[in-house]
């Protein structure tokens, strides 16, 4: 007899309920869970009697708790009973890329990803909602009925399930996000390969929380490092509040954790935009062109007020420096105090942000000038440093492996525009993710981002394939939350973030390819989106229909669902890649598909003869689907599992 597919995610707590068995099978039991069904089980006092003086009982421990924690950790092994549908109209190059970009609840999408990934991502990075008050949405724990939703004016998922943002207000404020990152990091760490190693961008509202999530889930032992990123500068408001004497926050955090306790990654060469000590300053000019201030950027002072304090001479701000003093008063009469510039007619035409590289006797350096044409920065730069569209050129670098990282507020002036689309929402630099990328040392592995919004890691890995020839493959995983409808992108036409995020990976594949002729670095992506199972509910709980309602029935598939849905779904359930080739050929009236050239051959035709079982038996197949329905009575389906023991023993033959 034929065995029946699943299509349900792993219970991982009668996976590990039987990995204790195997260590100590006199504590196995069964117990009846909710619904009378009989499960393995551990006798807890057995247990804690082989263990002795290791048992934990009601004594003081040290121990990280919130409010939910039990239902977070539960959410964890709870299986679910969902597909990923693939969506070739949205893809890009399907047939050939190895990409993926799947739209829907990440915590739904790791579950279902278990299988097919486990233990081969090499690297994730994730930029989780920082908890600032309104800027996650979780789902509430009770459903909601379809007229209360209408009342309430409040939005659901496709389960009823409330879509909730956690306000500050909340009572739960820090519990919530607590209870939302951690079944999300036990899952990503099964997929993490033996060496993986997972970054997360966070800041000062939940840094100590997830620290804390983070030593629980992959091991104290195995925290790397906390990378402390400059992400601005003091400007604005920010100044008043420094002046004030309050101490002005510019750095945001990445929290580094392997899987193994593989330490390596904090030995990796880092690449840093300062110059050397005595070569970089800042400079703060006047409107009338006069210096208003000139600080060493290592040296850490709070800004000045330039209105109120007496300009600097020159020669006494630049004593360090002649050669320095002498660029200055050279650009300050072609730039400042004559408002014109080489590359624009007008100075009140330049706009923040404007970069000037001057090669002046064979030194190159690096002008600034703010919205209205005053010179911001002044620096010196390496002979091997260059500008490309106002980004620094990172061959030659000055290497560093400190775990303080400077330079990226200068990224962040052009970040909304990464990629051809304004959208500023938590981006992050495409320079900062390639240097995360880049510690790896792995030019061939799979990346993962489960929070990655305007898919700036999809950006990353295709540039940096693109320079050095690499061939890494990316998943990014999103949840198609509404855009704002006041902002820039909601006006251009982008729903979603997902819309997105797609379209900038398309552009930016684009304008890398054009950028890099030569290089035939992988731009395209399959899309798949999260959906409810393509079987009904029959399929999973025939007992709770008569004879008569089943002899009604033509289908346990739902109508909606073709032969590409049923197939993805196949390979979630045997655990193979989204990115393996297929293809499809037609035999008479029949359609076969092949994965992989023989890791899996489907035929989802009804009334299945024996000439095509024998036709897909000839190709020796690791594993066969068919439908349940597609054989015309018992005796034909308990042929074809003869036919393949006699024609392809080796050949894994399910059924849906």
């Amino acid at each position: 007899m034929t065995e029946k597919m699943k299509f349900e995610t792993k219970d991982l707590t009668q996976e590990n309920i039987a990995k204790i068995g195997q260590l100590f099978p006199e504590v196995l039991t069964e117990a009846k869970d909710d619904n009378g069904t009989l499960k393995k089980a551990i006798d807890f006092d057995k247990l804690r009697q082989i263990l002795s003086d290791s048992a934990i009982d009601n004594r003081e421990t040290y121990d990280f708790t919130w409010v939910g924690k039990k239902q977070a950790i539960l959410e964890a092994a709870t299986p679910i009973r969902k597909t990923l549908r693939p969506c070739k109209e949205d893809s890009v190059n399907w047939d050939t890329t190895q990409n993926l970009y799947i739209e829907g609840d990440n915590l739904d999408v790791l579950k279902l990803l278990q299988e097919s990934y486990l233990g081969k991502v090499k690297m994730i990075y994730i930029d989780p909602p920082y908890n600032t008050g309104n800027d996650f949405i979780y789902r509430d724990d009770f459903a909601m009925s379809q007229e209360e939703y209408e009342e309430s004016g409040e939005r659901i998922d496709e389960e009823g399930n409330r879509l909730v943002k956690n306000t500050d207000s909340n009572g739960r404020f820090h519990s919530d996000w607590c209870s939302m990152m951690y079944p999300r990091l036990k899952l990503a760490r099964n997929l993490l390969t033996d060496d993986g190693v997972i970054f997360i961008s966070i800041d000062d509202n939940e840094v100590e929380n997830l620290r804390k999530i983070c030593d629980e889930v992959f091991g104290e032992e195995n925290f790397v490092t906390t990378i402390h990123c400059q992400m601005s500068t003091t400007q604005g408001m920010k100044v008043k509040a420094a002046q004030d004497g309050n101490i002005v926050k510019n750095a945001e955090y990445i929290l580094c954790y392997s899987k193994d306790g593989h330490q390596d990654i904090a030995k990796c060469p880092l690449y840093d935009l300062r110059p050397e000590y005595d070569e970089h300053y800042s400079l703060f000019l006047k409107s009338n062109g006069e210096i208003g201030q000139l600080s060493e950027l290592y040296d850490y002072r709070f800004p000045k007020d330039c209105n109120n304090k007496k300009p600097l001479k020159l020669a006494e701000a630049y004593k360090k420096s002649e050669e320095f003093a002498e660029i200055v008063r050279s650009h300050l009469a072609e730039i400042v105090r004559s408002d014109k510039s080489p590359d624009c007619e007008d100075i009140t035409e330049l706009r923040q942000g404007y970069w000037k590289e001057i090669d002046r006797k064979g030194k190159k350096y690096l002008l600034t000038l703010d919205s209205k044409g005053n010179m911001r920065q002044l620096l010196r730069l390496k002979d091997s440093w260059g500008i490309t569209d106002g980004y620094y050129q990172e061959d030659g670098l000055r290497k560093i492996r400190g775990d303080w990282w400077s330079g990226f507020y200068i990224d962040m002036g052009n970040v909304s525009k990464e990629g051809g689309i304004a959208y500023k929402n938590g981006k992050k630099p495409v320079r900062l993710i390639k240097q995360l990328t880049k510690m790896l040392n792995d030019s061939k592995g799979i990346f993962l981002d489960f929070f990655s919004g305007s898919a700036t890691t999809a950006h990353a890995v295709m540039r940096l394939n693109a320079e050095d020839g690499g061939n890494r493959k990316f998943i990014m995983v999103q949840l198609p939350e509404e855009c704002d409808k006041t902002s820039e992108a909601y006006k251009a036409g982008y729903k979603n973030i997902c819309e997105i995020g797609k379209e900038r990976i398309r552009r930016a594949a684009k304008q890398i390819k054009e950028e890099h002729p030569e290089s035939n670095f992988d731009g395209g992506f399959r899309v798949f989106k999260l959906a409810g199972s393509n079987m009904k509910d029959v399929y999973y709980n025939p007992a709770d229909y008569t004879q008569d309602l089943l002899s009604q029935m033509t289908s346990n598939i739902k109508e909606d669902r073709n032969d590409m849905d049923l197939l993805y779904g196949c390979m979630l359930e045997w655990g193979l890649p989204l990115s393996y080739p297929h293809t499809s050929e037609k035999v008479g009236s029949y359609t076969i598909h092949t994965v992989n050239n023989g890791d899996l051959v489907a035929c989802f035709d009804e009334n299945v003869t024996e000439d095509i079982i024998r036709h897909i038996a000839a190709k020796k197949p690791l594993r066969v689907v068919f439908r349940d329905a597609g054989f015309t009575d018992s005796p034909a389906k308990i042929n074809v599992g003869e036919l393949f023991k006699l024609l392809s023993p080796d050949t894994k033959v399910k059924v849906i």
